[in-house]
């Protein structure tokens, strides 16, 4: 009978490790998240699945084109392309994203360019128009979706402090043929 209650004990103790390793796991390393809605195509599809790295940012900063999860306005979580971090100056001219002055190509707009052939994927805007400012704040980000037609972004609700970031989405887990590392 003793026997029986130690291994019981023992089964408990290891579900609970268990259920505290995974926990800890999910709220400060990894997390999942699904893609809601069409800002992303075609890097991303509706309802792809991805795991969100938490932990990444708190050793190392973002760098642009990451693609970032974030606490958007109204309680909502976005998922978006960073474009612009701290100190930049971004325009758009002719379809062509500047980023201090500098051509910068965005391999990932390709296909949506060839898509929209007769008209531009990114409308012409410079940083006044958009945050009323010059360059990018401190501690702040621009970010856009990849499917600019179709995106509420920085040029909608502004740009991002960093506390907002929830962290950095590039593994697709699910749909089985999308499965893989974006970039």
């Amino acid at each position: 009978m003793e026997n029986s209650k130690s291994n019981s004990l023992e089964w408990v103790k290891a579900v609970v490790v268990a259920v505290v390793v995974a926990f800890s796991i999910r709220y400060f390393l990894f997390a999942p998240i699904v893609v809601d809605g069409q800002s992303m195509m075609p890097t991303l599809e509706h309802s792809d699945r991805m795991i969100v790295n938490k932990i990444g940012y708190a050793i190392s900063e973002p760098k642009r084109f990451d693609i970032i999860v974030f606490h958007a306005p109204g309680g909502k979580d976005y998922i978006k392309r960073i474009i612009g971090l701290p100190g930049d100056h971004i325009e758009y001219k002719n379809d062509q994203l500047f980023v201090n002055g500098e051509a910068i190509a965005e391999p990932y707009l390709d296909e949506l360019k060839a898509f929209y052939s007769n008209d531009f994927v990114t409308r012409d805007f410079d940083l006044a128009q958009t945050i009323g400012s010059q360059i990018i704040p401190d501690d702040h980000l621009f970010v856009l979706g990849d499917n600019r037609h179709n995106s509420l972004d920085s040029r909608d609700i502004g740009v991002v402090h960093k506390d907002e970031v929830i962290g950095k989405a590039n593994v697709v887990f699910w749909p089985f043929v999308n499965i893989g590392i974006v970039e």
